[in-house]
C-alpha cells in the first residue's frame, strides 16, 4: 500500500483528499521538490530543502513546518513505504480559498502533501545507453528559478520531444540552451564542462550543483556560461543532471550524434562520483 503524507497525517495515497478550491489547483500557486532515495535514505536533502525555502520565500508562501520537520516526515514516509530506491515528491500550496480571488485572504493554512515512487535510476537504460534530446523554443515564464508547479510549458516540451523520439527536451532562448524540461544541461568542450550560470532564467539544480562541485574536486574544469545548440552539437560530450536521472549522457541532439554516439567517459565518471557522494552523504 502506498502511504502519503497530507497536512500532518500519514494515510493511504488513495484516501488523500485536497479541496478543489485549493489555490495550487486553481492558480498553480504551489512549490514542489523531488528528492532521490538510495538505499532507503534521502539524497541531497539539505540542498533540496534550501531550494524549497528560497522558492516559497519568492512567492511569500509560509512553510507549514520547519525544514527539519519536513525532512523527518519525508524519512518516515520512506520508511513506511519501504522504499529503497526511488523519489519523494513534496508540494506546498497556499491553501484553499472559497473566494477564488487572485489576491488570497489573510490567514490561509498552507497545504503540505508528499508521496513516494519506486524508481530504479541506478540501472536505468538511459544511464547505460545514453539518451536523446530534442531542442525547442523556451516558452516558460521569467522566474524559472522558482520551482513552481506551473509546468505546462515543460509538459508540452516533453510531449514534443517524445514525438521526436527523444527522452528529454532542451529549451532554447535567443539561440542559447537554457536547460532541460526537467534537468540541467551540460556539454564538454576543450574548455571543460560548460553549463549555464544560475539566475532567474534557470532553476538551480541540486544534483547539478553537487555534480559541478564533484567535478572541480576531481580536477575537471567547470565553465559557467550559456552555450548554443551549435556548440552542443559539436561538443565532445553532453549530459543532463536531475534528482530523477542523477547524471545521464546525451548521445543525440535533434537526431545528430554527439561524439561517437555513445555515453562519454567524463559523464560516466561524474555519474560514478555522484552516486558515491550520494551514498556517503544520504540521511
Amino acid at each position: 500500500m502506498n502511504i502519503a503524507y497530507l497536512n500532518g497525517a500519514f494515510l493511504p495515497l488513495a484516501d488523500a483528499r485536497i479541496s478543489v478550491l485549493d489555490r495550487g489547483f486553481l492558480f498553480a500557486e504551489a512549490i514542489y521538490e523531488v528528492a532521490a532515495v538510495i538505499d532507503g535514505r534521502l539524497i541531497d536533502s539539505a540542498s533540496h530543502l534550501a531550494r524549497l525555502e528560497r522558492s516559497v520565500a519568492a512567492i511569500d508562501l509560509p512553510l507549514p513546518l520547519p525544514p527539519a520537520q519536513i525532512e523527518a516526515a519525508q524519512k518516515e514516509l520512506v520508511r513506511r513505504n519501504g522504499v529503497t530506491q526511488g523519489l519523494v515528491y513534496l508540494q506546498v500550496t497556499r491553501g484553499a480559498d472559497i473566494t477564488r480571488d487572485f489576491l488570497p485572504p489573510e490567514g490561509l493554512e498552507p497545504t503540505l502533501f508528499m508521496f513516494v515512487q519506486d524508481k530504479d535510476f541506478l540501472n536505468a537504460p538511459g544511464a547505460r545507453d545514453g539518451i536523446a534530446v530534442a531542442t525547442m523554443a523556451d516558452q516558460r515564464w521569467a522566474r524559472r528559478d522558482i520551482k513552481s508547479t506551473g509546468l505546462l510549458a515543460q509538459v508540452m516540451a516533453k510531449r514534443a520531444a517524445s514525438a521526436a523520439g527523444a527522452q528529454e527536451a532542451w529549451m532554447v532562448e535567443d539561440g542559447f540552451v537554457t536547460e532541460g524540461a526537467s534537468s540541467t544541461a551540460f556539454i564538454l568542450t576543450d574548455e571543460g564542462v560548460v553549463t549555464r550560470p544560475y539566475s532567474r532564467q534557470v532553476l538551480a539544480g541540486c544534483t547539478g550543483l553537487a555534480l559541478t562541485a564533484l567535478a572541480q574536486e576531481s580536477g575537471i574544469a567547470i565553465v559557467r556560461r550559456p552555450f548554443t545548440v551549435a556548440e552542443a552539437l559539436a561538443a565532445h560530450e553532453a549530459f543532463i543532471a536531475s534528482a530523477s536521472t542523477l547524471c545521464q549522457s546525451v548521445v543525440r541532439i535533434d537526431g545528430q550524434k554527439i561524439g561517437d554516439g555513445r555515453p562519454g567517459p567524463v559523464a560516466m565518471r561524474l555519474r560514478e562520483l555522484y552516486i558515491d557522494f550520494a551514498r556517503r552523504t544520504a540521511v
